[in-house]
């Protein structure tokens, strides 16, 4: 134990998206940090790895996340001014799907709401603008010219460097084995040493619902094993310079994509489904699963037909949600100086900034001008789970 610190203002259980950045935001402050993984982050075992994410500004999820989403925008921007490598690239998004898609209805009732910059198309307009689209009569979409894309690997990266430039402590390769509340904070057991801290902050994806149990906490979020795919695509339809990110939101099914950088292939994943698991004994294998790869294949063949060539690759990572598919950002109820971050898997990480910066508040008792009470973790969706 000599020469080991074991006593810091905040502890972060999970440096992954949300916890790095808080540790960021933190450390900015001179607050003194320890964040824990049970990885190397970035890496491949949560729900950030795949090179990429969408960031949109209106909200088919809810008109509610919108000034985070924008907040979320600056915070990105500003962090690329930081860091040399690439964090967001001005893609534009489009969202289509059949005209009476409650999704797009949201997205434009909060664009209109916050008097954000957007267009409507037909299909034949849509096809004609973006030609590698395939979209049939009756279908409407929605183009955000301002939205795009985040380098979701990059952007750990440079919250990782920057943490620590600024003093934070990192402990990688590190799985915590308990946590417990005190009189005065908190104490974190990890790798056999027992830290101590004024503040806890576990955000640790899957494995959330373990350690918030050792709290006394029974909250219904649910893994599940997701496939991405990259196609080999033709480049002048569905490269990055020719064409935008994007999401399809049918009545039974939701997909999201992106345009083909450099050559690697178009990205596609469905949204909408993904087998329960437990993060520890997840089957990590494209392939395995019957509908890694029809779940989009299908849907290029349908939509944008000249996307839907060879596979380049497939990959799995997790999302963690909750049943009414809102995040959860919130005190502990019995122990203030524990918080809780987690759900955010499916449309999170486009908010892993502003999430960071939020968190960074709630454990320095500062006020952020927000209402966290959809992301309560006592709201009735998830008590009505519980029950």
């Amino acid at each position: 134990m000599i020469g080991i610190r074991t006593n810091y203002d905040v502890i972060i259980v999970g440096a992954g998206s949300m916890g790095m950045a808080a540790g960021y935001y933190l450390s900015k402050q001179g607050v003194q940090v320890l964040l824990i993984d049970r990885d190397d982050p970035p890496h491949i075992n949560g729900s950030h790895h795949g090179d990429t994410r969408i960031i949109r500004h209106a909200y088919g999820e809810g008109r509610e996340y919108v000034p985070l989403a924008l907040r979320s925008q600056t915070l990105w921007d500003e962090l690329e001014t930081f860091f040399p490598d690439p964090i967001f690239i001005n893609t534009g998004v489009i969202g289509f799907g059949p005209a009476t898609s409650p999704f797009l209805h949201e997205s434009i009732a909060s664009a209109n709401e916050y008097n954000l910059t957007y267009e409507l198309l037909t299909a034949d307009e849509a096809n004609e603008r973006w030609p590698g689209l395939s979209l049939t009569e009756g279908m409407q979409v929605f183009f955000e010219p301002h939205s795009g894309v985040l380098y979701s690997e990059n952007s750990i990266r440079a919250y990782r460097t920057l943490a620590i430039e600024q003093g934070a402590t990192l402990l990688t390769n590190t799985p915590v084995e308990s946590v417990s509340a005190t009189s005065n904070g908190a104490l974190v057991t990890a790798a056999d040493v027992t830290y101590t801290a004024d503040k806890l902050i576990i955000s640790a994806g899957a494995y959330n619902p373990d350690l918030w149990s050792q709290l006394g906490l029974t909250i219904p979020l649910t893994p599940t094993r997701q496939s991405v795919a990259w196609y080999h695509a033709n480049q002048e339809r569905y490269g990055v310079n020719h064409f935008p990110a994007f999401f399809a939101s049918f009545h039974d099914r939701e997909y999201y994509g992106f345009p083909d950088f450099d050559g690697t292939g178009l990205k596609i994943g469905r949204h909408d489904i993904g087998k329960s698991i437990h993060p520890s004994y997840i089957d990590r294998t494209f392939g395995s699963e019957r509908d890694d790869e029809s779940a989009t294949r299908q849907f290029l063949e349908t939509y944008m037909p000249d996307a839907a060539g060879p596979l380049n690759q497939g990959k799995i990572c997790m999302y963690t949600r909750t049943p009414d598919l809102n995040f959860i950002l919130d005190r502990h109820p019995k122990y203030p100086s524990i918080i809780l971050a987690g759900g955010f898997s499916g449309h999170g990480f486009k908010f892993a900034s502003v999430i960071g910066e939020l968190l960074s508040s709630l454990a320095t008792d500062q006020e952020h001008g927000y209402d966290l009470r959809p992301f309560s973790i006592q709201r009735d969706a998830l008590q009505q789970s519980i029950r």
